[in-house]
């Protein structure tokens, strides 16, 4: 368990130093200069995760030369780097694996639940931070 938490561990520094880094490339920000309205970076971090854990899924998980009994593959590229990277990718993996699985109704719930409850959730910490602090 130790060896995978450390596989963990150092998939996740090098996924948020890569989204740190990508999202600074494409939007970079400048002393005294606000972000632009629109989050690009953001967006190219979560589509090019959705990308990276599709191609990974299909290497890890199937085909030919799935590697299913190498956890260690799986904690460090999708829990630790694309984990670290974005967890939208996630989000996009779990919701398919429903829709392949023909439980329509969980993805859509899924979906509907986990944009609205995060929103909801960001907005609630705002606020209440906001009255506190």
């Amino acid at each position: 368990m130790i060896k995978l938490l450390a596989y963990v561990a150092l998939g996740g520094a090098i996924g948020s130093v890569a989204r740190f880094l990508l999202t600074l490339w494409i939007q970079p920000v400048r002393p005294g200069e606000a972000l632009t309205n629109f989050p690009l970076g953001t967006l190219v971090v979560n589509v090019t995760g959705c990308l990276a854990i599709g191609i990974l899924h299909a290497i890890l998980y199937s085909g030919p030369h799935a590697a299913t009994e190498r956890p260690e593959l799986r904690a460090f590229l999708i829990i630790g780097v694309l984990g670290g990277y974005t967890t939208f990718s996630s989000f996009g993996r779990e919701t398919l694996n429903l829709i392949a699985s023909n439980q329509l109704g969980a993805a859509a719930a899924y979906v509907l639940l986990s944009n609205a409850l995060g929103l909801a959730a960001v907005w609630v910490g705002m606020r209440v931070t906001a009255s506190v602090y």
